[in-house]
């Protein structure tokens, strides 16, 4: 089980900390005292959640580009982490056929960056790289995919973090052999949440549809996907920093998913989110198929998270139906102006069960 405590005061440094999922991990880590400082560009969306998450003024944020080699030195240097966990990227399939080579220079070379960094700064004993579920070949088979498996990814966001988790080991057998650090990779399924305003991602299309009072378009309602909230990895990311900090043999590459129950078609996602919905305000939402013939993306995908729950002793808390609850509820006190930080903070103390 994840121990908050363990991070109080202890210096971590973040990567894409203005982010969706490093928003939600930065209060985390609030809640848990610890020294954390995030290095990530402007928040990527708007409205973002690195805002209303009232996070500016509460912990060390500098606004950097990963692909900057010097200017990232500059503040290993100055914060001397000793847990560093790397989630900037360019995180959207869509985008990395519009952009591959800023795709390939912010996932691959900015992992390296990170990397030589930390070959460089020898208080880091703990780095926790996050990549996707993606990085796997897909064979379009029905059973989860298990660490083992070759790295393919298909398109060039899922190729770049396979790539990502290349260059991670390459560093560890090269440089870190004989030193005191643990690495790790996750590879973490969908995730969803309170929060998320990214484009061309299924919660926020929602979300978007019902505010401007519209049917919600779904272009692929057939492809499987391992759905989970955003709290499930940033825990497990959190839980395998510190074990590995304490014990360095469990190092390696770690799937975070949920169980099969929970892996869904989009559609079947996209009918819970307008049930919960239409159950908490009252409405009428609803969506259609619109297939608009896009670039190739894997419509079935499952992970075998086996390792993890053996390892750590983990297992998922939250089911799709409690995330789709958790999601609906946080929606509706932003649309109402309320207090999202608060919410954010009571949904990570019982999702950890703590008061």
């Amino acid at each position: 089980m994840l121990q908050l405590s363990w991070f109080k005061n202890k210096k971590i440094l973040l990567t894409g900390h203005t982010g969706f999922k490093g928003s939600w991990l930065c209060r985390m880590l609030l809640l848990a005292g610890a020294q954390i400082t995030g290095y990530a560009l402007e928040p990527p969306t708007e409205p973002d959640l690195f805002s209303l998450a009232g996070l500016h003024g509460r912990i060390n944020s500098i606004i950097g580009d990963v692909r900057d080699l010097n200017h990232l030195k500059k503040i290993f240097e100055e914060v001397n982490p000793e847990v560093v966990i790397h989630m900037a990227a360019q995180p959207i399939v869509r985008d990395s056929y519009k952009n591959p080579v800023y795709t390939y220079e912010t996932n691959v070379m900015g992992t390296v960056n990170v990397l030589e960094c930390i070959r460089l700064t020898p208080s880091v004993k703990s780095f926790v790289n996050v990549t996707t579920d993606k990085v796997y070949l897909n064979r379009e088979w029905e059973w989860g995919y298990r660490e083992n498996e070759e790295l393919k990814g298909f398109d060039p966001y899922s190729n770049s973090k396979s790539c990502s988790e290349l260059v991670t080991y390459s560093y560890v057998n090269s440089f870190f052999a004989d030193r005191d650090i643990a690495v790790s990779t996750a590879r973490a399924g969908n995730v969803i949440g309170g929060g998320d305003f990214a484009n061309d991602r299924i919660i926020p299309d929602c979300i978007r549809a019902v505010k401007e009072k519209r049917e919600i378009i779904v272009r692929n309602p057939y492809s499987i996907r391992p759905y989970q909230h955003v709290l499930e990895p940033i825990a497990v990311y959190l839980q395998l920093a510190q074990a590995q900090y304490e014990n360095k043999s469990i190092s390696g590459s770690y799937n975070v998913g949920p169980d099969d129950a929970d892996c869904l078609t989009t559609g079947e996602l996209v009918t819970l989110f307008c049930q919960k919905w239409n159950q908490a305000v009252g409405g009428n939402v609803s969506w259609k198929n619109i297939y608009d013939g896009g670039p190739h993306e894997a419509n079935f995908l499952k992970l075998d998270c086996s390792k993890l729950k053996k390892t750590l002793n983990w297992k998922p808390r939250w089911n799709i139906e409690t995330t789709m609850d958790k999601i609906v509820e946080w929606t509706k006190l932003y649309f109402d102006n309320g207090d999202v930080a608060e919410c954010m903070d009571r949904q990570i103390k019982e999702f950890l069960g703590v008061c």
